[in-house]
This record gives C-alpha cells, sequence and structure tokens, in this order.
C-alpha cells in the first residue's frame, strides 16, 4: 500500500463506500474527470464536453416522468429460447447472465406517468441487457406498449438503443420488425402520436423497424444511427464515407430526423410535441 493510499483510507470524512471508482466518472468522449454527483446532476452528460452516455432504463423514466414517478407496466410473458440455440455458450445461459447483470426481465420496459401534466406511456429499450437486442421478448413488450397507449388514449413514445434483432432466435426475432410495424398502424388509426427518441447506439432491424416510423423522430446528439456499420458500408460499396455520417447531427442535416434535443430539454420538448399531435390528451389537474 503507498503512502497516498493510507493518507486516503484514513480520511474520516470519506465514507468507505466512496471510493476512487465510485468518486469520479471518466468521460468516454473526453476522458475528463468529473465528480460522479456532478455527472449524475447533470443527467449522465459530461459537463466539460455535453457527451450524452448511455442510461439505464429505469433511469430515463425518472428523468422524463414527472417528479420521476410513474407506474412500470408489466412485461408479457414468453417463451425463452424458442430454437435451444447455443453457440459458445446456452442462449438460456446468456439470458440468466443478462437478468443477473442487470435486475431486468429483458430488454425493454414500459411505463405510464405523466410529462408536465400530459399522460403519456413510454417505452425504453435497455442497451445493457444484451446490447437492447430484439427478439420476441422486446416485440411483445413494444405491443404491450401499444395497447396500453390505445387503452389509456394517450401518446405512446419509446426510446430506441440496440445493436439490432437478437441472432440466438433467428427469424422469430424478425418477425418482431413487421408485427411492431402493424402495432404502429394501429395507433395511428386511433388517431394517436408515436414518438421515437434515437438514443445511442440505434442500429439494425430496430433502425429498419419501429425506430424509423415515429410520427416524429427526434435524437439525443450524437447518437449513433444507422442499419449496417461504416465499415460495412464501405466494403459493400467501395466508398470512402464521410465521418460522422451515422450521427444525430448528420442525419438532421441531410432530413432523415426531425430534431437533435439535449436531454436537458427532453422533457419540455416531448410536452410541447403532445400538446402539438394529441392537445385534447392532457392528464386530469
Amino acid at each position: 500500500m503507498s503512502w497516498l493510499s493510507r493518507v486516503r483510507n484514513s480520511i474520516s470524512f470519506l465514507p468507505k463506500r466512496q471510493t476512487t471508482d465510485t468518486l469520479w466518472h471518466k468521460c468516454k468522449n473526453c476522458d475528463a474527470m468529473v465528480f460522479t454527483k456532478e455527472w449524475e446532476d447533470n443527467l449522465q452528460v459530461c459537463p466539460k464536453c455535453d457527451h450524452h452516455d448511455r442510461i439505464r432504463a429505469r433511469t430515463r423514466f425518472d428523468q422524463v416522468f414527472d417528479d420521476s414517478h410513474y407506474e412500470l407496466l408489466p412485461s408479457p410473458d414468453v417463451r425463452e429460447d424458442p430454437l435451444k440455440f447455443r453457440d459458445t455458450k446456452k442462449y438460456s445461459d446468456r439470458i440468466k447472465a443478462a437478468r443477473t447483470a442487470t435486475n431486468e426481465k429483458d430488454a425493454f420496459l414500459n411505463a405510464r406517468g405523466t410529462i408536465e401534466g400530459r399522460t403519456a406511456i413510454v417505452g425504453v429499450q435497455d442497451f445493457a441487457f444484451m446490447g437492447g437486442s430484439m427478439g420476441v421478448a422486446v416485440g411483445s413488450a413494444f405491443v404491450s406498449g401499444v395497447q396500453a397507449a390505445l387503452a389509456a388514449r394517450a401518446p405512446y413514445i419509446v426510446f430506441t438503443a440496440a445493436g439490432g434483432a437478437r441472432m440466438q432466435e433467428g427469424i422469430l426475432s424478425l418477425m418482431q420488425m413487421p408485427r411492431a410495424t402493424v402495432a404502429i398502424e394501429l395507433l395511428r388509426d386511433a388517431g394517436l402520436p408515436y414518438i421515437v427518441v434515437l438514443t445511442d447506439p440505434t442500429t439494425g432491424g430496430v433502425t429498419a423497424s419501429y425506430a424509423m416510423l415515429g410520427d416524429v423522430q427526434l435524437a439525443e446528439p450524437g447518437a449513433l444511427i444507422g442499419f449496417a456499420g461504416q465499415r460495412v458500408i464501405e466494403q459493400t460499396i467501395r466508398e470512402k464515407l464521410p465521418e460522422g455520417f451515422q450521427r444525430a447531427e448528420y442525419l438532421l442535416e441531410h432530413g432523415m430526423i426531425d430534431m437533435v434535443v439535449r436531454r436537458a430539454d427532453l422533457r419540455e420538448r416531448l410536452a410541447r410535441l403532445i400538446d402539438y399531435l394529441a392537445p385534447t390528451e392532457k392528464a386530469a389537474a
């Protein structure tokens, strides 16, 4: 043990649970060291370079809903490991490991609450659970969120974050793309808004389906959004692509999304959109 460690450990006012790992946060973008509390108070956005870090689903609910108050909606029960898939590990073991690591049943959660007084159903894809990959459970949760929005006569707002379809479920994962598309049409038939907030990263089959079908497409600053990776595209078309062509700002400039919104402004912007798209759908005072 170095003399510096001995001095640090002898400081009585530093709680034992606070270590150098928990006291500081290192920005993945600019490598700045920021007090963890300052970073969390800034909605997990770097105060130095404005890098929007990836956040968990329940944290997202806390940030979006009024007073961090919401009702978590139950996740549908689905058949797990329908193909009995195995690569270097059993798929069932991968699911168990992801549940242990995240404390969640799968990669998509829905909740009901209010956003500046407007009732909304919000669905969030959690990249921490197997890269937010879209399998039967995610597709079923998405459809369940649509059904909750229809029942509540409320807008459905979805935050996407995914590496694409879940390969361990094969064709069943790909079938979630048309399934989600049909569910979105039910919202449109009912005259209810479907708003998408693209977060880092949103790729693959998720981008090819419900992530790009919103009435309004928002994105967080710097979010990676695309179908295939830049290297794969360059090898396919044999051309060099511009730097950052799959980032939110580039997509906004080229008309693929409607707006890039900082995390601190999201609640206000979503409330305004609900007023525009469903002016009568407000929570009772």
